[in-house]
């Protein structure tokens, strides 16, 4: 692999462990090491340390240990006349890059007041939402088991227009990806760029803006960590089923958007470990052969237009979608969206009319495949402004249909 891709990453770790170890040292000599550290409403302590080395941290000394892994990961940054099997040490940059991380970021949670909103969406006043809680594990992590989102993005950086953004998260929408969005270059990211364009952000449009700093990357993997330990039979401490975890079940890739400087290169050293590959819209070095990713580990440089897609080939993610003739974006994403009253066309159901969705299974000589009858006026015959009652009456068959997939069935 390139010395120099090699070289910025390895770097990049060793100024995020540096900055690491001078806030943990500020922070005990002004709070104590006895002080409580946590991500609020979680039980998983802090998930990269609990699910890759098993430590329980409760306090702010506790991060002391997590550091000391961290140090002991750093490998020297590479000679320049001199040639090594790069990759190895690369892969330990980004495992000391991700344990640097989550100490900066559990120290943020000590701050008054906190700097991320716990809350499921963003306000206007406050965009980074900051670590999942339980609740959304619970809601949003099942969805990675069951594949209602076959995966997730993560969003790095800002694009060059704000128009390019919300495309981009509109094509990661329609395919039921979550959007992770972090890391702010030259104080522009992705998620100020949609929150410009009014695009509606959160855990219920998938589109989660973390934080913008650089080291808000880790909630992502943390988010991926938690999955594994609550679905995938992972248990504390065992690193390797959890990794292999990730790779083989949740599909993720970063997204490099705009100039990425060392730290960003480590932090996608840390995906890597994950199987999670890194594409890039600007020219840096690529990391081409197969081996911990399911194909190439680091492709640049991509167009805009190409980009979600080459990225989701890299993965080796298979999605396939129902184009519906509509003219708007469409899709699972699009569920938690609120229609604005200026935008409303005709309120089916709701607060002041009534509504239900049932669905029954019939015999087979029963139902005709694909058939819809819709029972009253067309949506183009109502008069815009109006509020009527809805009920949608679903008829199932099936050789194989039983009672039990009928809540399944409702729910997609």
């Amino acid at each position: 692999m390139s010395r120099l891709i090699a070289t910025r990453a390895i770097r990049g770790a060793h100024k995020l462990v540096a900055r690491a170890e001078k806030e943990l040292k500020q922070e005990i000599e002004e709070k104590g090491p006895q002080t409580k550290v946590e991500f609020p409403n979680t039980g998983y302590y802090l998930p990269i340390s609990y699910g890759i080395l098993g430590l329980k941290i409760e306090t702010i000394g506790g991060l002391n240990e997590l550091l000391e892994e961290a140090k002991k990961l750093l490998p020297p940054i590479p000679d320049e006349k001199l040639w090594l099997p790069f990759l190895g040490h690369t892969l330990d940059a980004g495992m000391a890059t991700l344990f640097a991380d989550e100490i900066i970021e559990a120290i943020k949670y000590t701050q008054d007041p906190l700097p991320y909103l716990s809350e499921p969406n963003p306000r206007d006043e406050q965009l980074w939402l900051g670590a999942a809680n339980d609740v959304i594990l619970r809601e949003r992590g099942i969805e990675f088991v069951d594949g209602t989102a076959p995966g997730f993005a993560v969003c790095v950086g800002y694009c060059p227009t704000n128009e390019i953004a919300v495309k981009i998260a509109r094509e990661l929408q329609e395919k039921n990806l979550y959007v992770f969005m972090a890391a702010a270059t030259e104080g522009k990211s992705m998620a100020q760029q949609l929150q410009a364009e009014g695009i509606q952000m959160g855990w219920e449009t998938r589109l989660v803006p973390y934080g913008d700093d650089v080291t808000a990357c880790i909630h992502s993997l943390g988010f991926s960590t938690r999955v594994a330990l609550s679905f995938g039979g992972a248990q504390p401490g065992d690193y390797r089923k959890i990794l292999h975890y990730n790779k083989n079940r949740v599909f993720a890739f970063i997204l490099a958007l705009g100039p990425v400087d060392d730290e960003k290169h480590a932090q996608a050293a840390g995906a890597i470990n994950y199987g999670f590959p890194t594409i890039a819209d600007t020219d840096i070095d690529q990391i081409l052969p197969t081996g911990i990713c399911t194909y190439e580990h680091i492709v640049s440089p991509v167009s805009h237009d190409k980009i979600v897609s080459k990225a989701i080939e890299v993965r080796g993610l298979k999605i396939t979608i129902t184009k519906v003739p509509i003219p708007v974006p469409f899709g699972p994403a699009f569920q938690g969206e609120r229609i604005r009253k200026e935008d409303m066309c005709v309120e089916m159901a709701g607060q002041t009319k009534p509504g239900f969705e049932y669905l029954t299974t019939k015999k087979l000589d029963e139902v005709e495949d694909g058939k819809i009858e819709v029972i009253g006026p067309e949506i183009d015959e109502i008069e815009e402004g109006s509020k009527i009652p809805l009920a949608i009456w679903i008829e199932v068959a099936g050789r194989e249909m039983q009672p039990d997939f009928e809540p399944i069935l409702a729910r997609q």
